[in-house]
């Protein structure tokens, strides 16, 4: 069986920070492979976010789903 596929996207803010421990904590990594991308250090990913359809950090893309946690900054704040 394959394993899915988590990203957490994040700018580095106190909310997104916390939001990143919880989140990595409660997925079953049996089940998904899963990376955390800081947008603040990692501008070059900012496109794939906005591809997978994230509009707004932190935010999950499970599977490539994306789901919006709470509202810390848009992504055209971090461009």
């Amino acid at each position: 069986m394959s394993k899915g596929k988590a990203v957490f996207y994040h700018a580095g803010c106190p909310v997104c920070v916390e939001a990143e421990q919880r989140v990595v904590e409660a997925i079953d990594a049996r089940q998904y492979d899963v990376v955390v991308v800081h947008l603040g250090e990692a501008r070059s990913q900012i496109a794939d976010a906005e591809a997978a359809g994230v509009k707004s950090v932190p935010a999950l893309v499970l599977d490539g789903t994306p789901f919006h946690i709470n509202y810390g900054a848009s992504l055209d704040d971090l461009k």
